[in-house]
């Protein structure tokens, strides 16, 4: 079968095309920690890593904990989002190495740059502007996890980017991210490629647990593996 020529790339933010050195995962660990437990960073990470900020919540306090208490985990949410928007305003935030170069030859090969994030629409607006990007010039479309029913690892936000840009066939589409939800969702969205990246949560061994297609260790590395 011939393949079909990519028409977007859909990558992760934070640990992906954003560098804040898990900025959010350490304020996450503080945020459940305040609350009476003792997580390390590396568990946080491997639980909470790429998912709905509260669904990540849930995950690790369900997994290291067995606790399920909808109210406590209502209570540390609302304090990590808190935390989370000063971290945010006063933490270096940067983009990772080749990212603008990425994005500019995805733009001379008429190829879709979109972000799509754990995050809510706001915080994920803020970031975006301390970079100094915008929509429509160094990316396409931003989709987050505010936008849609389902989050990662179901496919929801890759189809509503999908369904913006009325991209029917989900094998032109490429899944780029730092986390193995990341490439899970790409999978479930049926993506032509789900590939894993190590300049985030995630390292090279427990990316490849999730079996993607390709993992690299620079942006720029993705170019080769579309063209």
């Amino acid at each position: 079968m011939k393949k079909s020529k990519i028409a977007m790339v859909v990558f992760d933010m934070a640990g992906t095309t954003v560098n804040e050195n898990n900025l959010v995962y350490k304020t996450l660990q503080n945020a459940i920690n305040n609350a009476g437990f003792d997580f390390s960073l590396t568990e946080v990470l491997a639980q909470g890593a790429g998912k709905e900020k509260r669904q990540a919540i849930r995950s690790v306090l369900s997994t290291y904990a067995a606790v399920s208490d909808e109210g406590l985990i209502s209570v540390i949410y609302d304090e990590f989002m808190i935390a989370l928007t000063d971290a945010y305003n006063n933490e270096d935030i940067l983009p990772q190495p080749n990212v603008t170069q990425l994005f500019s030859a995805l733009k001379e090969r008429n190829i879709l740059a979109v972000l799509n994030t754990g995050y809510d629409r706001v915080t994920a607006s803020s970031i975006i502007e301390k970079l100094g990007w915008k929509e429509g010039v160094q990316f396409d479309a931003l989709v987050t996890a505010s936008d849609v029913s389902h989050n990662r690892p179901q496919p929801d936000m890759i189809h509503l980017a999908m369904k913006r840009f009325e991209i029917q066939d989900s094998s032109r589409v490429v899944k780029i991210g730092d986390s193995t939800i990341d490439i899970e969702e790409g999978q479930n969205a049926g993506c032509g490629l789900s590939i894993g990246i190590t300049t985030g949560a995630h390292t090279a061994t427990q990316l490849l647990t999730a079996n993607p297609d390709y993992v690299i260790n620079d942006l720029i590395d993705l170019l080769p593996l579309i063209d």
